[in-house]
């Protein structure tokens, strides 16, 4: 029986989830990221792992979500291939979401304990490369 926890965007999970399953391959591809656009549309993505430090899957679809005209997510998740269930973002996706997304959310935790927190509760204290930006008003 799987319960539903308030708070989640389960459909979001099951995306990133069903793209984990089925477009991951090899060490290549091994974690899938979705996002939701404040319309309602789900962003989908993986990650394109080199030695050289290729792009998470997060960051992947900032760019995918970009190639869509899409450029706020509202909630983020990524999920590992061969059924490692949700994981979180990197440090360096941490601060990259929260460059780009500063109000977006994130699922994290354990499958029976999944939560929703806001990117700024995993960077507290941090830098906001935008408060450096000019107004361009």
């Amino acid at each position: 029986m799987s319960t539903q926890t308030p708070g989640v965007d389960h459909e979001l999970v099951q995306a990133a989830t069903h793209i984990a399953r089925t477009r991951t391959h090899g060490d290549n591809h091994t974690v899938a990221a979705a996002g939701r656009a404040p319309d309602g549309r789900i962003v989908t993505a993986v990650n394109a792992y080199h030695f050289t430090g290729g792009p998470c899957a997060e960051l992947v679809l900032i760019g995918t979500a970009a190639t869509q005209g899409i450029h706020t997510l509202d909630t983020i998740v990524a999920v590992g291939d061969r059924d490692r269930g949700v994981i979180p973002p990197c440090g360096r996706c941490r601060q990259v979401l929260l460059d780009y997304f500063p109000t977006a959310h994130i699922i994290l935790g354990p499958t029976d304990h999944l939560r929703t927190l806001p990117i700024t509760a995993l960077l507290p204290e941090s830098y906001v490369w935008s408060d450096h930006q000019l107004d361009s008003d």
